[in-house]
This record gives C-alpha cells, structure tokens and sequence, in this order.
C-alpha cells in the first residue's frame, strides 16, 4: 500500500525537499526540514483446487445516511490442525466509531483526514446465526467472538450467518465518505487469522497496515443506487437494474481482502494485459492516461519477473484518501490530487502489493517490513528497466539511505538511542516517521545489499521461489530469509544484522 512520505531528490526532479516514497504516509513539515527470466503468467493456478473458506456478502449502500447493511454468510473451512470451538472476526469499522481506542488517524493527519470536520461511524452487529452464543470484545470492541453449536474438526466446514450494518464517517480513509467517493475497505467482518497462538486479533493500529487475513473465495452482491459506478476487487458476474437501483454481483477466489470503492462521479479507463482487465477510475483524468499506463506495464514486469498475476481484474482507484494510497486484492486506492509523478510511483508500489500482501501474506501487524519493504524494491526494480520514468536505482537507494540517517541521527539526538529492530509490533512505533525509515527504507537498503551478494538473477531467483512457496498462504519472516539462502550464499547473517538492529547503515 504505498505512502508517500517526503519527496525523494530523483535524477530528473530537481527538488530541494527530497521526499521519500512509502506508504500512504506524508510527513510533516516538522520532519521534512529533518530530512535533508519470465515465469508462466498462472503460476499460482495449481493452488487454486484447496479448499477455502468462502464469504457470500449482500450489501446494500443508502446513499440518504451513509450506511451500508450487509448479510455475511460465512462458510469457515478449518485448515488447521485443531479442532474449534469459537470463531473470531476483526471488526475493523469500529475504529471509526466515537471513544475508539486506537483512534483510525494520528494527530498529524486528522486535517488531512477529517475535510468537514471530526465525523464518526462504526460497525454494529445485529445478529448471529447458526451458533450457541456471539458477543462483540477485544481490546477496542474490534472483535466479534462467535461461539459454535459444536466444535469443527481439521478438514470439516461449518456456517454462520451474520446481519450487520457499518456506518461510515465522512473521511478520506480506507472506510468513509469522501468528497467524491465512498471507500469501502473492510466493511464486513473478518476472520481473524489462526495461528499456533490461536486467532489473532487485530486493533486498529494507526502506524501501518493493521491487517492479518488468510485466503478465502467470495462472492460479494452489492445493491447501490442508479448511476453510481463501483470499482471491486471481483469480477463482475452479473448486473441488473431496477427502481432506481443497481445490484451487481462480484466474483473473486483466493483473495484475502475483498475491496470496493463507489462513486457518481467516476470516469473508467481501461487496458488489458495478458487477459487481466485494468479499470483506472477517476474524478480528475490529469493522471489517468500515465496512471493507467503505469498500472499495465508494471503489472505485466512484475508478472514475467516474480509470478503469474492471480486474478482476471486489478483495479485502480483515484479516491479521497489521507496518505498516497493503500491496497487491496486486485484493487489499489490512489489518493486524488497528487502530481503525475507522484500518482505513477504511488500507482507502481500499489501494484508490487499485489504480489507482496495479496498473493504472498504476512503478519502486517509485526511484521511490516516484510511486505512493505519487497513492494519498495519492487517498486524500485521496475523503474530500473523502465528508465523512462526517469527514476534510477542509484538515486533511490541514495535516497533512502540519507533518510534513514537523518532518521536515526535525529532520534539518537533526542533519546540517545535509537531502536533500529525491525520485528515490531505497530503499536511499538513512535509514529509515522519511525515506521516509515523501519518498514520501508530499512528494507529496501538491505534487499539492494542482498542483491549485490548474489548477483541480479540470482536475486530474482529467490523472490520467484518466495511467491512459489507462499503463493496463497501468509509467509513467516524466516520463510523469506529460507527463499535467499537456498541459492548457496550464507545471506541469514544479512537478515539477522537488519532485523535486530545490529548494522551501523
């Protein structure tokens, strides 16, 4: 999901602000003055035969209040090898709610965030059916724990049904009304991932991505009114319209997050690329025809240099959004009013996301740096053979090298320490500023000192091997630094002196 922080000083831009991109996150002023050999395109297609649990959501959006009431049938397919008694699902929408712990949004973006003023929404559960007991918890009422009739063993399914309605905030962030859209990322709840741990629960951190999902098969039938335009992650499998309302149902399989964004306002663009459908969705077309662009041919290197694109649509979505934008299975919000320049990078870092977060997962929550910092030299990769886009592998490492100094002189000034380990909880970083030289620079310095160790194919060798193995699953750190060492070079020494602080960059 990417971010843009401050803008990095690129070979063609002759900038005295450099800015770095990650994330959806801009720093402040404050801290800006700171910072002086192709695979087969279905290469997953093999996995797609496991079973999976299934989401069949019906929602319906009122435009008149902002809400959207929504019927979850959940089909729970048990993969692990204990047996169940309970499910757990993240409630996302309720860190909009009023009095919310872990607040959606830091203080240094709420103007960004809150365009009308502070706006509040939530996710109330109505019912829950098929099961002895349901009740709504955890740390910040982000859980709904729903308790089962009988236990479900390894290898058996079991169904519950959930009414549910999410009111949504007027804010430029993954789930609210904006200006000219309404953004609907995690609008239903979800199961939380299992793990030797048991369930793991996801507050609502703002540093971050604060998600940990596994795969399941959905099919999504959204009722919206006439003359809205939606942008999913599904595949469109059928549309009708009737009494001033649409309703179109949405395909999508293997798919860890289901995403959509709707609008009257919406102008399409549209490519195609090795049979995969690309929808670029706009208000302003200033960016469209180079984000598009963008989109396709980053799509089609990062198919031929990691792994076969898994799903028949991506979409990419300009919207109201409060950092550079965030990504979802098979679509990526793009926060409307940036530059070209800005939008194409925050396009192609969106779009590495799909290979590292929606086909290859990991734990977001401690793990940032793992998909945020692949998708960074991703992002780097593919403008290093793309040189028309001006940006050079040199200048970005460069880059993200005097940022992450400047990070580390400043704290070491102000704490005398610093904390440079990268297996963190998000609740553990001192804001975006630290997160953002943790899980995105960092990163992207070590892969470059990797990549030179091993040599370019040999570099890409491993990532291939990292989407084969973990194609469809949730990868664990180690899992990563097993896809590097296999290739004869003693690189775990590497990985451990990054990860524990251990290096002086």
């Amino acid at each position: 999901m990417l971010k843009k922080v401050l803008r990095r000083t690129f070979g063609a831009y002759n900038i005295t602000v450099e800015r770095c991109y990650v994330k959806k996150l801009l720093l402040t002023a404050v801290a800006a003055s700171l910072i002086i050999s192709a695979v087969p395109l279905a290469a997953c297609s093999k996995k797609k035969t496991e079973p999976r649990s299934n989401y069949d959501l019906s929602v319906s959006y009122n435009a008149e209040d902002g809400t959207l009431a929504g019927e979850e049938s959940f089909t729970f397919y048990n993969s692990c090898q204990n047996e169940l008694t309970e499910l757990k699902f993240n409630l996302y929408g309720n860190a909009f709610r009023e009095g919310a712990k872990y607040k959606p949004v830091s203080e240094s973006f709420k103007t960004r965030a809150y365009y009308a003023g502070e706006s509040y929404g939530g996710l109330t559960i109505s019912s829950v059916e098929n099961c002895a007991n349901w009740s709504v918890g955890g740390e910040d009422e982000n859980i709904l724990t729903v308790e089962l009739n009988s236990p479900v063993y390894p290898g058996e399914s079991v169904q519950v049904d959930i009414d549910y309605v999410l009111t949504a905030a007027k804010i430029n962030h993954r789930t609210g009304i904006t200006q000219n859209a309404v953004n609907l990322g995690n609008f239903y709840p979800v199961l939380c991932a299992y793990t030797e741990g048991g369930f793991a629960e996801c507050p609502y951190y703002t540093c971050g991505d604060p998600f940990y999902s596994t795969c399941a098969n959905y099919t999504v039938t959204l009722d919206m009114p006439e003359g809205y335009t939606a942008a999913s992650s599904g595949e469109v499998k059928d549309s009708q319209t009737s009494g001033g309302r649409q309703k179109v149902t949405y395909s999508l399989e293997n798919a860890r997050d289901f995403a959509m964004v709707l609008s009257d306002k919406f102008t399409v663009k549209t490519e195609s690329c090795n049979g995969v459908e690309i929808k670029y969705y706009c208000v302003d077309e200033s960016n469209a025809g180079e984000g598009l662009k963008a989109a396709k041919e980053s799509l089609e290197y990062f198919s031929q240099t990691f792994g076969g694109y898994a799903y028949p649509t991506y979409s990419v979505v300009e919207t109201g959004f409060c950092y550079g934008g965030m990504e979802y299975p098979a679509l990526s919000m793009i926060a409307e009013g940036q530059k070209t320049p800005d939008a194409v990078y925050t396009t192609v870092h969106e779009t590495a996301h799909q290979w590292w977060y929606a086909m290859v997962g990991n734990d977001q929550i401690n793990c940032g740096w793992q998909d945020e910092g692949l998708a960074e030299y991703s992002t780097l990769l593919f403008f290093e053979n793309n040189p028309d886009y001006g940006y050079t592998r040199a200048a970005i490492v460069d880059s993200a090298t005097r940022a992450y100094r400047a990070f580390f002189s400043v704290y070491n000034q102000l704490n005398g320490k610093v904390d440079t380990t990268m297996n963190r909880c998000l609740k553990d970083f001192s804001g975006e500023f630290e997160y953002t030289n943790i899980a995105y620079n960092k990163p992207l310095i070590m892969f470059d000192i990797l990549r030179k160790s091993v040599g370019d194919e040999k570099f890409t060798g491993c990532l291939r091997d990292y989407f084969n193995a973990y194609c469809f699953k949730n990868a664990p750190a180690e899992g990563l630094i097993a896809s590097f060492t296999a290739c004869g070079k003693d690189l775990e020494g590497i990985f451990n002196s990054f990860i524990e602080g251990k290096i002086l960059i």
